[in-house]
């Protein structure tokens, strides 16, 4: 994601994507239809992770193609360094940031992931990731798997953005803000709001078994992806060691209750997360040395949290096992 300091030495995220979206009526130029798109991911990268699961707990992969960059890039592009020579099977290009020019040549801002790409022409539609995953669950519903879940149900939508605009700021966007924080000041400052804001959400959470609602939604998935890198790079590359998540009992259970949960845990690598961040911010680590920890064995311990009710997938149904 492009970013940069201000003169305090507060992280900028550069939040100015490409808004197109695809749509059921097609408003964008752009219209949901089976086949025509592929879906662009980092296994490695939060915001893109969050795409992966959404999709699968939709089961739309059949109708939306997926491409996996590897973990790390340079400062050009994300790259398909796992495909055969390197090439992205379908679209055919090495590097992400062609399918960019292709929708503009002269594009001037980071090649991030998530990206959805249209086939046909090769060029990319969308990057806005927050936007993405909710359309997913929104206008592609004619495509959805029987028996699958309403992660953004219109009842909770206010509610959900709510808590999902404080989680973002402040917790998913909050890391990097510490990570990358130019002084000591700012980093202190974002230090402060990123545990406050843990704290608060894991008060929230003590009662209930979800973030909003019975079942599992938009909000759970947005900060899963957080919490599923917070001891294996967050912790320590980012400097945000107050504690680890696995000292904090109720957010420590509530991430091994998602990562239990189809769609979750068997979507996270962590190899190609700490490969991710520790090779490529060489400003952090400039040996690029990957730590072997931490121990990951606690993530299939029994976490307890069915005591609380709700269900998962409300009155649908689990995925089917990954393909």
């Amino acid at each position: 994601m492009a970013s940069s300091a201000n003169t305090s030495g507060e992280y900028n995220r550069d939040s100015d994507y490409i808004s197109t979206r695809i749509t059921a009526d097609g408003r964008d130029g752009y219209p949901v239809e089976p086949g025509r798109y592929r879906l662009v991911v980092a296994r490695a990268c939060p915001w893109a992770n969050r795409a992966i699961i959404v999709r699968r707990l939709l089961g739309l992969e059949d109708v939306l193609s997926i491409g996996y960059c590897g973990p790390t890039h340079d400062e050009r592009s994300w790259t398909f360094d796992l495909d055969p020579g390197g090439l992205d099977p379908v679209l055919r290009i090495p590097r992400l940031q062609d399918a960019y020019f292709k929708r503009d040549p002269k594009y001037p801002k980071g090649i991030t992931v998530p990206a959805i790409v249209d086939v046909p022409t090769g060029a990319v539609v969308t990057n806005d990731f927050a936007q993405l995953t909710l359309d997913l669950s929104t206008e592609w519903t004619e495509y959805h798997r029987e028996g699958a879940p309403q992660l953004y149900p219109e009842p909770l939508r206010a509610e959900i953005d709510e808590v999902a605009k404080r989680i973002y700021t402040e917790i998913n966007n909050g890391v990097y803000r510490c990570g990358f924080a130019g002084s000591q000041e700012a980093y202190e400052a974002a230090y402060d709001r990123l545990f406050i804001t843990l704290d608060w959400v894991s008060d929230r959470l003590r009662d209930r078994r979800y973030l909003v609602g019975e079942t599992i939604t938009e909000a759970d998935v947005r900060l899963f992806t957080t919490l599923a890198r917070f001891d294996a790079v967050y912790h320590g590359h980012f400097k945000c060691n107050r504690n680890k998540l696995t000292e904090l009992p109720v957010l420590w259970a509530y991430a091994r209750d998602l990562f239990q949960t189809p769609g979750f845990g068997d979507t996270v690598d962590f190899a190609q997360i700490k490969e991710h961040y520790y090779v490529v911010h060489t400003g952090i680590n400039p040996t690029q040395i990957i730590p072997k920890g931490p121990d990951l064995s606690g993530w299939v311990t029994p976490h307890g949290r069915e005591a609380l009710g709700g269900k998962p997938f409300g009155d649908g149904t689990p995925p089917a096992a990954e393909r």
